[in-house]
């Protein structure tokens, strides 16, 4: 697929992602926007995933390891064809499929219940090692947030991760530098994230999480690399696409107002003519 077509629905993601928190007048938009062209990448071109097979034994993996952002994947669900468009509206509703974290017991498709931060990473590291000791060759992702690196059940799975040399293993580390509570620096610093990686025995690629080009060169070299597990540091702006929303903490948990919504969706259609 190129870079257009990818671009194009990566848009689509986007506007997802506004109709779902405004639909449940709550969520994360913030970090869902700034993951959209990697969930993208993944769902569209990298993984060996299939909606009418999603109990396929040999499909890759995919663990939401910062599960709150919940809304980018479920966007990009709905455009792969797991299911209607139209239910993403029904984020966080009692009742719905569509949880506010990733829960595998509603939803086909989901590999893994996510939203304690840390828990992610140490579940996709478990299932890469099943794939090693089965003598499988599916693929494992999983997708963190650099606040969430702040957590020590990270680097206890990524020291597992290194020590037994899972190459069949990608973590990605959406770095937009903003949590909760401010940027990561204020909150409990945890750079250089490159070099803890690489001294937990990883491969360690850094790039710009919105440019396709170094997205598809990183996952490439990721499956490449042999002996050892990939980390992909992905450089991304929180709120991506949506003017008001960029670069503002403010907007980790806060799901846009009637009028905001208007906005937003403005923004991302302007966005969408371009393309």
């Amino acid at each position: 697929m190129d870079n257009k077509e990818l671009k194009k629905i990566a848009n689509e993601v986007r506007k997802g992602i506004v109709i779902a928190t405004h639909s449940a007048k709550s969520g994360h938009p913030g970090g869902s926007l700034s993951a959209a062209d990697l969930y993208t990448f993944l769902y569209f071109e990298e993984m060996n995933v299939d909606p009418a097979k999603t109990d396929d034994p040999n499909r890759d993996r995919f663990v939401l390891s910062k599960g709150h952002t919940v809304p980018g994947l479920y966007s990009v669900m709905a455009q792969r064809g797991y299911f209607p468009e139209e239910e993403l509206k029904t984020f966080r509703h009692v009742g719905s499929r569509l949880q506010g974290h990733p829960s595998m017991n509603y939803l086909p498709g989901l590999d893994m219940s996510s939203g304690s931060l840390g828990q992610g990473i140490s579940a996709a590291v478990g299932m890469a090692l099943a794939a090693k000791l089965q003598g499988q060759d599916y693929r494992t992702y999983t997708l963190l947030g650099d606040g969430e690196c702040e957590e020590g059940e990270v680097w206890e799975a990524a020291m597992f991760a290194g020590a037994k040399k899972l190459d069949n293993l990608t973590v990605i580390v959406d770095n937009n530098n903003l949590q909760i509570d401010g940027t990561v620096e204020e909150v409990n610093n945890p750079y250089p994230l490159d070099k803890k990686f690489e001294a937990f025995n990883f491969h360690v690629i850094s790039i710009d999480g919105h440019d396709f080009d170094q997205i598809r060169a990183a996952f490439k070299e990721a499956r490449e690399t042999k002996g050892m597990p990939t980390a992909i540091i992905m450089k991304t702006v929180k709120g991506k696409g949506v003017s008001f929303m960029e670069n503002q903490v403010a907007w980790h948990g806060t799901a846009p107002n009637d009028e905001q919504y208007e906005i937003a969706m403005k923004d991302l259609e302007r966005i969408g003519e371009t393309l």
